[in-house]
């Protein structure tokens, strides 16, 4: 089974390939505003790279959200596209979901809990706290080296201790969690939120990591196998908060 990846949901554009559960290649920016024309080369870029055609694909995966309005609007675009195209069926993983499995993944011997952050600005945060319900199996490369690396299937299910909200950070609201054991938090979130949230002895910080679409890649083989498909034609991204249009600030328009 060969899959393109497609991660748009936050400042970082990252486009990967897959087959039978080897990560072939993964390309990234960190660049903003730029998805859209980032996106598209990327792609070029892989299928010439690892020297498929868009006919190989078997499916088309795409980080559903929440995350930037405009970023998950082009990477489902972009996914329905090649669905379309190629007749093939369209995957999704919540974006979040995608980042714990991504540290999980790149930290096999970490059995502590893991909250994903995705700034969405001033003191507010996408959060959601996940943890492994069992053992996982022993990921053999770090996401951070995918080429030629093996990322295998996760024997466990993430388990969802803290559901997808839009939260306020503000001292004391995780102290749940963070009473009952370790809480890594990563993701562009976590680092400004850090001196509110970092005087608990439980509370770490992961200022290494990046997300990226590989981390999608065990939950997007998972589904495929279990035919866990999305309808092309009406998936839509997962925004929890309605999109606000602001005022132009270009001179002339109103």
């Amino acid at each position: 089974m060969t899959i393109l990846l497609l991660e748009t949901a936050t400042a970082v554009c990252s486009v990967a390939l897959a087959r039978e559960g080897e990560v072939l290649a993964e390309l990234h920016s960190d660049q903003p505003n730029a998805h859209s024309s980032r996106l598209p080369l990327f792609v070029e870029q892989l299928f010439e790279q690892c020297h498929i055609t868009p006919r190989q694909l078997d499916a088309v995966c795409v980080s559903s959200g929440p995350g930037s309005y405009t970023g998950l609007r082009i990477g489902v675009s972009s996914a329905k596209g090649f669905c379309y195209a190629l007749s093939i069926p369209l995957l999704s993983v919540p974006t979040l979901q995608g980042m714990a499995a991504q540290y999980y993944a790149q930290h096999p011997d970490y059995h502590g809990m893991v909250c994903p952050m995705i700034d969405a600005r001033r003191m507010e945060c996408y959060t959601a706290i996940f943890e492994f319900e069992s053992q996982k199996s022993k990921v053999e490369s770090s996401v951070d080296a995918p080429c030629n690396s093996q990322l295998s299937t996760l024997n466990s299910q993430l388990s969802t201790l803290k559901p997808t909200s839009a939260d306020i950070i503000e001292s004391g609201i995780y102290d749940d969690y963070l009473n009952r054991g370790e809480v890594t938090f990563v993701g562009d979130g976590a680092e400004k939120t850090r001196e509110i949230l970092g005087l608990h002895p439980n509370a770490h910080y992961d200022t290494d990591f990046r997300i990226s679409a590989v981390g999608m890649l065990p939950i997007a083989m998972q589904r495929l196998q279990a035919g866990q498909v999305e309808d092309v034609a009406y998936f839509e991204p997962f925004y929890l908060k309605d999109f606000v249009a602001k005022k132009s600030v270009v001179r002339g328009l109103k």
